[in-house]
């Protein structure tokens, strides 16, 4: 090639390439688009304080089945059902009460799946003539606006939601249904346990339950350090009361560890990395890893775990926190198989499982 030429070439690319933006003013535009995108999508997915920490609405159908003569919601078989979705923590939570209490006959589950598109839940079957969670909450509540979640006790015979907190859902599936139950005598809520029980979920709520989306849905770098530090401090705390007991409340299962059960199943799956809360997995504790494969080998408690459906309603929905929406491969639940160790009620230290150090 002559110099000519060369110099030619070299002014053709050279024009060529100032028609094109910068790479700097490319990726400034790039993350002004996103950031405002994502603020804006975050906003409505996960209501936040003026510090950036995400702040969980309330539930607002808090009626309770009983046998109150004056309570219009009487425990009946088949005359309620629960509507829940597998991947959700908060729904796992009844359907383990359910599966320990042996509540299958009496009352009868139906699936909803989260809508990526949408950002609702849509149910697998129709159901009440509804096609969608909204359309039943509306159903329910002529214009309902409020949030639509799972999981719903949803009263075939009044047409109408009794119940959508799972905080309260459970402790009806523990006391009011025994007389339809296979596992009557089974309390999870024993009157001289209760204070203790309400101490773990009080702190474990808010700082594991919660804490972990606190992690995942912070919106600046000071709530997410935040709720990471309460987060693994609890996880601490409770590994070392795990040290002496088999359960949080002693030798026996209770809501304590329902309510913290359906939270450890999903961590080291999504929590860990999805969430950021990425300091340790369960499986590294001591105590914490035993006691979980402890929980999951539980009569019936197994069958109510959908890894599947949990890694797709993450990974494949919270698209904020996964915009390319590739779903892992893993993890092998094979390993939740594998004995624990706790009929004694110590930890496994000796062991070495899991350990930290």
């Amino acid at each position: 090639m002559s110099y000519q030429m060369t110099i030619m070439t070299g002014a053709a690319e050279t024009k060529k390439k100032g028609k094109s933006l910068p790479p700097t003013l490319i990726i400034r535009l790039g993350k002004f688009v996103w950031t405002t995108l994502w603020q804006m999508m975050m906003s409505k997915l996960a209501p936040r304080n003026n510090s950036g920490e995400y702040i969980r609405p309330a539930s607002e159908f808090r009626n309770f089945i009983g046998t109150e003569p004056e309570n219009p919601y009487q425990p009946e078989a088949g005359r309620y059902c629960l509507y829940v979705g597998l991947g959700c923590p908060w729904a796992h939570r009844t359907l383990v009460v359910r599966a320990l209490k042996g509540l299958q006959d009496a009352i009868p589950v139906f699936i909803a799946s989260p809508s990526s598109n949408q950002g609702i839940w849509v149910f697998n079957e129709q159901q009440e003539g509804c096609d969608t969670l909204p359309e039943l909450y509306e159903l329910a509540k002529t214009g309902y606006n409020g949030r639509c979640t799972v999981p719903v006790v949803w009263d075939k015979q009044s047409k109408t939601i009794v119940n959508n907190e799972s905080a309260e859902i459970i402790v009806m599936l523990n006391s009011q249904f025994n007389e339809f139950a296979t596992n009557p005598t089974l309390d999870l809520y024993p009157e001289e346990l209760k204070e203790t029980i309400d101490g773990w979920n009080e702190t474990i709520y808010h700082t594991v339950n919660n804490g972990v989306y606190r992690c995942g849905f912070a919106q600046t770098q000071e709530a997410y350090e935040k709720a990471c530090d309460q987060l693994f401090t609890t996880l601490d705390k409770i590994d070392r009361a795990l040290e002496t007991s088999r359960y949080l409340c002693g030798d026996r299962v209770t809501l304590a560890d329902v309510r913290l059960f359906t939270t450890l199943f999903r961590f080291d799956v999504v929590y860990y990395g999805l969430f950021k809360c990425n300091r340790f997995r369960i499986q590294d504790y001591d105590n914490l890893g035993p006691y979980l494969r402890d929980l999951y080998q539980l009569p019936g408690v197994a069958d109510t775990c959908s890894l599947e459906d949990v890694k797709r309603d993450y990974y494949g929905n919270l698209f904020p926190l996964n915009p390319g929406g590739i779903i892992p491969s893993g993890p092998d639940l094979t390993s939740l198989l594998k004995p624990h160790g706790r009929e004694s009620g110590v930890g496994s230290r000796e062991s070495g499982v899991g350990s930290r150090e």
